[in-house]
């Protein structure tokens, strides 16, 4: 080898290496602004559960410490006084039963205005689109005197119409953008084996819907799970409210004190979280679909 070539590998060497050392650079500041930010994430919740191990005394004393011992006497208290089981089984009912119905109202309604090219189909998903901006403050009074005629106040089929109303257009604006993308000759090929326009929406669109249905179902979870004006304003029976209700309520009845308000926001947030860690796999294979796609 001439000295010529070896300068030259050299020199390709410490290219090489240099380019190395900058992608590492950059992957070691990425994996550290990450960090960072799961740890501002989680701060509040690990103060949220340390907080509900700890008697007044000792909060008092010690605001930001930990506590010296798990005492469990303020989660018992929140048991017994929250109706906590009952509030979780509703919460849950109501929340399944709106994913259930956007789900199949919002993908039935997003095909014929993916497929359908007119100047009604885009008013209608620009109406959509601003059901998505509406805050739910302008909605609250029409929603509770038109239920009040209905009979429906204080009822399930009440608040999932209520929730499923206010989470349609969210689901129709994931459906229709998700069905466009699909490939027109699928329906095509479908509609040569005489298939009609329910067969090919059922057989061939709808399987086609799950990652993004996957998507969609934990976002309409979180935001049900996590209302509160709309539960406390059209449920007033005590075995029907939600568990953000019970815990407004237990709270309120006792005044803001943090041995009653910690372990009832933990209490609160534990179905829910378990919800999402049974269901993760299947919402993150979803989403990674949906992104491949």
């Amino acid at each position: 080898m001439s000295a010529a070539d070896t300068s030259t590998v050299k020199k390709t060497g410490r290219k090489f290496d240099a380019n190395l050392l900058r992608r590492r650079v950059k992957l070691s500041l990425a994996h550290g602004f990450v960090l960072t930010l799961v740890v501002i994430m989680l701060l509040p919740l690990v103060y949220m559960v340390m907080m509900s191990f700890k008697t007044s005394t000792e909060i008092a004393q010690n605001p930001l410490g930990l506590p010296k011992s798990l005492y469990w006497g303020n989660y018992m208290e929140a048991l017994s006084s929250m109706g906590y089981v009952r509030s979780v089984l509703n919460s849950l009912f109501v929340t399944l039963s709106v994913i259930v119905v956007v789900v199949f109202a919002g993908a039935m309604a997003a095909y014929p205005l993916a497929r359908i090219k007119s100047r009604a189909s885009q008013l209608i998903v620009m109406i959509m689109a601003l059901g998505l901006a509406t805050p739910n403050f302008v909605t609250i009074t029409p929603i509770y005197v038109i239920f009040r005629e209905l009979g429906l106040l204080d009822t399930y089929l009440g608040i999932v119409l209520a929730f499923a109303a206010l989470k349609l257009p969210l689901a129709v604006f994931f459906y229709t953008g998700f069905i466009a993308a699909i490939p027109i000759e699928l329906e095509e090929a479908a509609r040569l084996d005489n298939c009609n326009n329910w067969q090919i929406f059922w057989h061939v669109i709808r399987p086609l819907l799950a990652p993004v249905t996957a998507t969609l179902s934990l976002f309409v979870m979180i935001m049900v799970w996590n209302d509160f004006i709309y539960p406390l304003l059209l449920l007033t029976d005590k075995n029907k409210l939600t568990v953000m209700i019970s815990v407004y309520k237990f709270v309120g009845n006792t005044g803001i004190d943090p041995t009653k308000l910690f372990p009832a926001a933990v209490l609160g947030s534990i179905p829910l979280l378990l919800l999402f860690a049974v269901f993760q796999r299947k919402i993150m294979s979803g989403a990674t679909a949906g992104a491949v796609k």
